[in-house]
């Protein structure tokens, strides 16, 4: 069984950054990606980043390309979700999440994090 677990989230101003991190543990997929994904307050969860674990291809939301970068600690078996220039449009639940293939749907993820909150004021 897959375990997830995020930390990081917070309060923060726009314009400021924030460090997700998202640490995995039990017995995983043999070359799994690990998603990102987050809950904006009464919206759907939506796809942010993903990065594959082995070769570390990575994907992004249009809306986060070139603010936010996510990457991966293999020796750690932890993802991180690096935020920059961080708008009130951010605040939301920010999920872990990890599946056997990339994918921008969150049903194709089969192991999920219990959440971190994000809010950014304006």
């Amino acid at each position: 069984q897959v375990q997830l677990v995020e930390s990081g989230g917070g309060l923060v101003q726009a314009g400021g950054s924030l460090r997700l991190s998202c640490a995995a543990s039990g017995r995983t997929f043999s070359s799994p990606t690990m998603g990102w994904f987050r809950r904006p307050p009464g919206k759907d969860r939506e796809f942010v980043a993903a990065i594959r674990w082995s070769g570390g291809s990575t994907y992004y939301a249009d809306s986060v390309k070139g603010r936010f970068t996510i990457s991966r600690d293999v020796a750690k078996n932890t993802v991180f979700l690096q935020m920059n220039s961080l708008k009130p449009e951010d605040t939301a639940v920010y999920y872990c999440a990890q599946g056997p293939r990339f994918s921008y749907t969150p049903a194709s993820y089969d192991y999920w994090g219990q959440g971190t909150q994000v809010t950014v004021s304006s």
